[in-house]
């Protein structure tokens, strides 16, 4: 799975709220907030339920990946997703380890792990 996700009983707001103070206790920014519905609405005129990308990023982690691998840049920021589907809320992140594994370089490997491992602690928090 590409993907660390989970439901949650906190409606959609709630959850947004959560996961950027989720996001914050691990040491993440949010560098980027994308609302989709808003944008897919106002560009092309369709409806859509509530979906937001927050490009969130780790500072010292971003540091040792770039050290690591000058263009991981095209890999940043870790994208978590807040979103509604059939009346229900769910949080969603990627997997830094699937997401890293496209790249040939050993250096890469437990930075991350150390990523993941925070952003589960993230998707987790939110209940």
């Amino acid at each position: 799975m590409y993907s660390i996700s989970r439901e949650t009983k906190l409606d959609f707001s709630e959850a947004l709220e959560k996961v950027k103070e989720e996001l914050k206790k691990e040491g993440f920014g949010v560098l980027t907030e994308i609302d989709i519905k808003a944008t897919l609405k106002k560009k092309l005129d369709v409806d859509r339920d509530n979906y937001v990308i927050l490009g969130a990023c780790n500072p010292p982690n971003a540091d040792k990946a770039l050290n690591a691998e000058i263009e991981i840049g095209l890999m940043l920021p870790c994208n978590v997703i807040v979103y509604e589907k059939a009346g229900k809320t769910f949080v969603s992140a990627i997997r830094p380890s699937i997401a890293m594994s496209m790249i040939e370089n050993p250096g890469l490997k437990g930075i991350a792990g150390d990523i993941e491992a925070k952003l589960e602690r993230v998707i987790s928090g939110v209940s």
